[in-house]
């Protein structure tokens, strides 16, 4: 096993760590802005770690671009509709809806 296996399997386990977090905080917090704050932050990161280990295991910088790029659309994507759902749930009448 290669340093470049090691480290891109930290980053990965780290990467799914952050993901379960997002997942309890989704499932444990009482109101939809404090379930999807968790949920996108934890998220967020999660998957820049996993990008980050797929990079070192890339073969070319091409693919490497391609996986950061993957990665920054996610991230706007993530943004843009947390705050379309914020937006809405505040607009709503009932923000303390029960968890999914």
């Amino acid at each position: 096993m290669s340093w470049a296996e090691i480290v891109a399997a930290t980053l990965f386990g780290s990467g799914a760590f952050f993901f379960l977090g997002g997942t309890v905080g989704l499932l444990r917090f009482p109101d939809v802005f404090t379930r999807l704050h968790a949920l996108t932050k934890a998220d967020n990161l999660g998957l820049g770690l996993i990008a980050l280990g797929a990079i070192v295991l890339a073969d070319s910088l091409w693919i490497a671009l391609k996986i950061l790029l993957v990665w920054i659309v996610v991230l706007l994507g993530s943004a843009t509709s947390g705050y379309l759902v914020a937006r809405h749930a505040r607009r709503g009448s009932n923000s303390r809806s029960p968890p999914p």
